[in-house]
């Protein structure tokens, strides 16, 4: 059970401490056991083996640095694994060697050497490339589901009795077997499909996000050629009316036409295409159009910015944290239906964290569920990706009629 379960799984410490660790528990378990079997041994054969599965349980659960859902179906695995071993040496040496128990012990030493190298060899890869899956979708059903299965397998198995060497208990135990390793089997891959999907959805919502990014900065571009073109237009015309006057040798003219030309470019108001909010391009660009959008909407925005040049977060999570925030800002503005709508936002970067805090005018009726806003949908799970990617921290919260986002990401070192 415990070589399965290290195996498969991704420890919490380093691997020096993990082997040694195990190298300790295995020695220390196997001199407590043999004592008890030498003082007690009518007891030791009722209860060691419940005994040593519970104790090989919370050690293995203390050592992962997986989820407790899935620390137990790498468990129930184990066990499982351990008890098609002992059926299949017991029943093989009472079939074939009379019941011979060195028999029985070369059997169960040969099918464990089987399970291993089947585990490293097709197994464990397999496995650790869909843990992270299994991690986010892994639930209490999905565990007592396995236990259970697992369970009526063994007690069906170990149950004690007579434990007649019978064909139809043969089959029967076998069926047994075989239905318990399907359900464990169709468990994995269930969560397993529903972790990718989830990730496929966030993964969506993302690149959807950078489409509408992209988008804005498109039309915003549009519309300074347009822009551009019609003072080139305007310029046109002015040059040929300048020329006039001068070949005309009409200075008052030229004087006067002049200075009301540059009133009027000095009362106009150009839009401003190029305005500078940040030194990073990607954060720059993400709240500028944003911002433009809000105040679309008739909404107030204040910016606070203090991130200097490039740093160590991805451009893509970027936009999938700030975009995401500024975004579901602007949705709860307008679905609130307040007259005064306001939206605070502030990137700061201190030291290797950067923070990342949007407030946001909302609804009295905003309710949050386990930390999470209800219905914020794969926008906020977006967010929930970088942010675990970065080991870093979100918050989410209610405060004076504001909605409150909070987002801590941990960047790499001198960068």
């Amino acid at each position: 059970m415990m070589t399965v379960f290290l195996l498969l799984d991704r420890t919490r410490y380093s691997v020096k401490k993990t082997v040694c660790g195990y190298i300790m528990f295995g020695m220390s378990a196997t001199a407590a056991f043999s004592f008890w079997y030498l003082l007690y041994q009518e007891s030791y054969i009722r209860f060691s083996g419940m005994c040593s599965i519970l104790a090989v349980g919370f050690f293995c659960i203390f050592m992962s640095g997986d989820t407790l859902y899935l620390a137990m179906y790498k468990l129930a695995l184990g066990f499982y694994l351990l008890s098609l071993t002992v059926f299949a040496g017991i029943d093989i040496a009472r079939l074939y060697f009379a019941g011979n128990i060195w028999a029985d012990i070369f059997v169960r030493i040969l099918l464990t050497i089987a399970v291993i190298w089947l585990i490293t060899a097709r197994v464990r890869k397999n496995f650790l490339d869909g843990i992270d899956y299994l991690r986010e979708e892994m639930d209490w059903f999905s565990g007592v589901t396995t236990a259970l299965s697992i369970l009526i397998a063994a007690l069906t198995a170990f149950w004690p009795g007579t434990r007649e060497l019978s064909r139809m208990r043969i089959v029967r135990t076998s069926i047994l077997f075989f239905l318990a390793g399907v359900i464990q089997y169709l468990v994995f891959q269930v969560y397993l499909h529903r972790g990718k999907e989830r990730r496929y959805q966030v993964e969506k919502e993302l690149l959807q996000t950078n489409e509408r990014l992209i988008k804005r900065q498109l039309d915003f571009m549009k519309e300074s050629k347009e822009e551009l073109d019609r003072i080139r237009h305007d310029v046109r015309h002015h040059c040929l009316l300048i020329e006039e006057y001068i070949q005309n040798d009409e200075k008052d003219k030229l004087l006067s036409y002049v200075k009301k030309y540059r009133e009027e470019i000095e009362s106009r108001k150009f839009q401003d295409f190029s305005e500078c909010i940040c030194c990073n391009e990607t954060i720059n660009s993400i709240l500028y159009v944003y911002a433009k959008r809000a105040r679309e909407e008739q909404i107030q925005v204040t910016m606070r910015v203090n991130v200097k040049g490039k740093i160590a977060v991805q451009d893509i999570d970027l936009v999938a944290v700030i975009a995401n925030l500024f975004e579901n800002a602007i949705h709860g503005c307008t679905a609130c239906g307040a007259e005064d709508k306001k939206i605070y936002i502030s990137v700061m970067r201190k030291g290797r964290k950067m923070v990342v805090q949007c407030k946001n005018t909302c609804a009295l009726d905003v309710k949050l569920k386990h930390g999470l806003p209800e219905g914020g949908g794969t926008g906020i799970l977006s967010i929930l990706k970088v942010v675990s990617f970065y080991n870093g921290e979100a918050e989410f919260a209610v405060e004076n009629g504001m909605f409150v986002s909070r987002i801590l990401l941990n960047i790499a070192k001198g960068v």
